[in-house]
């Protein structure tokens, strides 16, 4: 109000100057006037600050606005590649939902399991791949056997004059020398003769005998040895009886059928048999498409068969839940005032393994962890009754990890189910439960 009260007085005195003794002096309107000039130029300073401040919150709010506008229009993160020998879990790429890699029989994960979509449109973790577990890296194969890497097993190819899994047993040799008092040549001369045998058929052949030096040397040919005290007759070799349980190992890793001069190894339903001969490897009916599951359900491949499998959301009192992907179903968010669905767990995820039967234990079969902790305490916990507590118990391996322990050996065929209960917790009070459901399917056989 200064401003306008001495612009006024300056006014009123130059238009009235006969009250001049009331006015003040020009040197004091000079000062005055400068006083105002120097308070419009403060007042003008503040209003242009003020109208940059304004035009700044403008255009920030523009900018936020574009932003979740391109947000709204493209709420997904990139398209995940399928790893090779592996397969991926899980369709939707949208904000909040996870993918999950499974590799197939043979072949180690590297890389993350699970990728969470963020709010940034990327995905957690890294790229997974599945990397071929190379099992000769061990140098299985002895005596200077060939080690042959294959899917989830080896074969050897064994050395001249080796056998066995391994290459660990030495081929039998058969022979007999005997003493021919009768033979009418000199010490010095050799001769080959053949005996007649005594009889004939596949698993029956003759002898092979020379002489030299008045002694008589008789040779069987390969898988055939000189049958008892005569010499003429050589009889089969039964390799599945001599080698069923020895010290030096099974000829076969399933089962052995003698033939004449040798033997052959058979497989049972489910696979085939190795380059060697003398292995078993399982055939993968979902990769092959040899199983019979509807489109509305899952193929798991298993040591010597598959199983189809279907998920469905469980049906809990006071709560609903949705499939988000074929292995996971979310809880439909609570009423505020609804408790009871509150305490419901929020997911349900759903797992498959295959094992051979016998599997050695303890051994690590599942991992749980949190991506995205809340609160200050992570607790897991086994649910189920005595069955599952004698084969399986849960261990915490980090601060967010934990994991599922076989105990006990399985002998198959068998179907356990274990299901793992990760809660998160604040200050003892609980803020949500997600349940991880593990089925295991054992088969009949060891390999």
């Amino acid at each position: 109000m200064i401003a306008p009260i001495v612009i006024t007085l300056l006014c009123f005195c130059s238009l009235h100057p006969t009250f001049g003794q009331d006015c003040p002096g020009r040197q004091e309107l000079h000062g005055s006037l400068k006083q105002v000039q120097k308070l419009l130029s403060a007042h003008e300073a503040t209003y242009m600050q003020s109208l940059r401040n304004l035009k700044k919150k403008i255009n920030l709010l523009q900018s936020s606005a574009g932003k979740q506008s391109t947000r709204a229009t493209n709420s997904t993160c990139p398209k995940l590649d399928m790893p090779i020998n592996g397969r991926k879990l899980g369709k939707s790429h949208s904000v909040g939902h996870e993918v999950h890699v499974l590799c197939d029989p043979g072949y180690e994960l590297v890389g993350s399991e699970s990728r969470f979509c963020q709010e940034s449109l990327s995905w957690s973790g890294h790229q997974a791949t599945c990397r071929d577990i190379n099992e000769c890296a061990s140098s299985p194969c002895l005596n200077a056997g060939t080690c042959v890497d294959e899917v989830n097993q080896f074969s050897c190819i064994c050395a001249k004059g080796w056998t066995g899994a391994t290459c660990q047993s030495p081929l039998p040799t058969f022979f007999v020398t005997m003493t021919n008092t009768s033979a009418a040549t000199s010490p010095a001369t050799a001769a080959a003769v053949t005996l007649p045998a005594a009889t004939t058929g596949p698993f029956v052949r003759p002898s092979r005998c020379s002489i030299i030096q008045g002694t008589t040397h008789c040779t069987c040919e390969a898988g055939y040895t000189i049958s008892g005290r005569d010499s003429n007759t050589c009889t089969d070799i039964d390799e599945c009886e001599l080698f069923h349980n020895g010290q030096a190992g099974k000829l076969c890793l399933h089962s052995c059928v003698n033939t004449a001069g040798g033997y052959r190894c058979t497989c049972p339903a489910g696979y085939n048999g190795t380059r060697d001969g003398r292995s078993c490897k399982d055939i993968d009916e979902c990769a092959t498409r040899q199983n019979n599951c509807t489109k509305d359900q899952m193929c798991i491949n298993t040591y010597g068969g598959f199983q189809c499998v279907r998920v469905d959301c469980p049906k809990i009192p006071h709560a609903t839940y949705v499939k988000t992907s074929p292995m996971r179903c979310e809880r439909n968010p609570c009423p505020l005032d609804n408790k009871a669905c509150s305490q419901t767990p929020n997911s349900f995820s759903y797992h498959y393994l295959a094992v051979v039967s016998n599997l050695s234990a303890p051994r690590v079969m599942f991992r749980v962890s949190a991506l995205r902790p809340i609160g200050d305490t992570l607790r897991f916990s086994l649910l189920g009754g005595r069955l599952t507590r004698r084969h399986f118990t849960v261990q915490r391996s980090d601060r967010l990890t934990g994991q599922l322990m076989l105990v006990s050996p399985v002998q198959g065929p068998a179907t356990l189910e274990a299901d793992v209960e990760m809660s998160e917790l604040e200050r003892r009070v609980q803020l949500g439960r997600y349940i991880t459901k593990v089925t295991m399917f054992v088969s009949q056989y060891e390999f």
